[in-house]
């Protein structure tokens, strides 16, 4: 899920949650996550990659901004044609990902500082050096953000808001990055390899709460490439920490030593909130395990509309 920056949040309500420390959000929050950026008063999407920790800019945006041209896939084409270098370094310079358009997700060309700056070289622009300096604020603001773990936070509530999520649902997502940072830390000391090994034992402790590996909950979801917890209830989150937390603590119990003991461990963690869940049900008279997705509840473009 694609996720857009700029608002206010509440930071009275915030401090209900402890903060996770710094490695958690690089780790978890997301690997790249997109966001839209404005340069004097232009939209300017960018992706920043948390893995090589660059941001990537939308190179149509960026000429759009920079030559006010109404078609910028055009004046592209004809710059390349009038600097045969660029033209040939395109495929090193530019590359393609996938972000936000007025159509949906598509794949668009970007590029990293670096490779802006040599294109903005074949753009005869006087707010060329302005948009330099853009870029090194966007840099510098992401910088402060990996140093600073409120600012983090602060971001990814920013972000979860600006998509429309409720105050409760973003408390509770956000707790459970934590709960599965400390989950797969506690893997990582009793010798699980990251990877397939914590793929399964997530498919595991998920089956066994929810009746679903993690593609199956997916997949009655109908989500594709969307992340699961974007897309879990108030109440799939709830059972989801329980279950995951519930694994942490019977681990560091137990101290089991690799994958193989880890999957007992993972099955029993899970049926804590398996059982939560068949008592709630019973209650309600119906199941708890949701069909609805995010796009189901929150508003279509609303990252457009409270530009």
């Amino acid at each position: 899920m694609c996720i857009f920056a700029v608002v206010s949040y509440n930071k009275t309500r915030w401090k209900k949650i402890r903060r996770p420390k710094l490695h958690t959000l690089r780790n978890s929050i997301m690997t790249r996550k997109q966001a839209i950026k404005l340069f004097q008063e232009k939209r300017i999407r960018t992706v920043w990659d948390d893995e090589q920790e660059k941001w990537y800019f939308c190179v149509a945006d960026m000429v759009e901004a920079l030559t006010d041209s109404v078609n910028p896939t055009d004046y592209i084409k004809k710059m390349k044609k009038r600097d045969p270098e660029l033209a040939k370094g395109w495929g090193q310079i530019v590359t393609p990902l996938s972000v936000q358009t007025a159509g949906g997700k598509q794949r668009v060309n970007c590029a990293t500082q670096q490779g802006i700056f040599r294109i903005i070289q074949s753009i005869p622009s006087k707010k060329a050096e302005p948009f330099k300096q853009w870029m090194a604020h966007v840099a510098s603001e992401r910088l402060d953000q990996m140093q600073d773990p409120e600012k983090s936070i602060d971001q990814a509530i920013v972000d979860y808001k600006r998509l429309g999520y409720s105050d409760a649902w973003i408390n509770q997502r956000i707790k459970s990055i934590e709960v599965r940072k400390e989950l797969t830390d506690e893997w990582q000391r009793t010798g699980v390899h990251e990877g397939l090994e914590y793929a399964s034992l997530t498919d595991i402790i998920t089956r066994e709460w929810s009746g679903f590996t993690t593609k199956q909950y997916k997949q009655y979801k109908g989500l594709k490439k969307e992340n699961l917890r974007d897309n879990m209830t108030n109440l799939e989150i709830a059972l989801n920490i329980l279950a995951e937390a519930s694994t942490t603590e019977l681990s560091k119990q137990r101290n089991p030593k690799g994958y193989k003991q880890q999957t007992k461990v993972a099955k029993e963690g899970g049926s804590v909130a398996k059982a939560a869940r068949k008592q709630l049900e019973s209650k309600l008279g119906r199941s708890v395990i949701s069909e609805s997705k995010a796009s189901d509840y929150l508003l279509p473009n609303n990252e457009e509309e409270e530009e």
